[in-house]
């Protein structure tokens, strides 16, 4: 067998991310809109790119200009007279590829963005609960067909 000096440590494993989500202390603000300005600017200090860069993706998604002032004030707390569309939060999405922001969007209605690969994992869970449900109604009718339970 031959060594590389790496060893595999299977307790160092952990599992993927399936939510990604902001620190509610980093996006904290009085109103809906203040959080989803703050939650715009950390996205946009922490993808990589530069706010110009980011302001020519948008433009190139949305085949029209976003100036880079549009785009700082989407990120702006103080100015809560900016609120960004959708179209222009989808090319916001889509130049940072903050999936943050549409967890953010999703969780105040009780929803959670996860990457599609675990959707066929939720499936199974949802028809494995489901089999266990029927089991126990299964058990119950069994019961009241011998008279065990009325």
């Amino acid at each position: 067998m031959i060594r590389t000096g790496e060893q595999f440590d299977l307790l160092a494993w952990s599992p993927p991310e399936t939510v990604a989500a902001f620190d509610p202390q980093v996006i904290r603000a009085n109103s809906y809109g203040g959080r989803l300005s703050r939650a715009i600017s950390v996205s946009l200090d922490g993808c990589g790119y530069s706010r110009a860069e980011i302001a020519a993706r948008m433009s190139e998604h949305l085949g029209r200009k976003i100036s880079l002032n549009i785009l700082n004030a989407y990120a702006s707390v103080a100015r809560d007279t900016h609120e960004i569309s959708v179209s222009r939060f989808d090319a916001l999405v889509s130049a940072t590829g903050a999936r943050r922001l549409l967890e953010f969007v999703a969780a105040d209605h009780g929803f959670s963005v996860i990457d599609r690969r675990y959707l066929p994992m939720i499936e199974l869970a949802a028809v494995q609960e489901h089999k266990r449900e029927i089991a126990r109604k299964e058990r119950e009718i069994r019961a009241v067909a011998r008279g065990g339970l009325r």
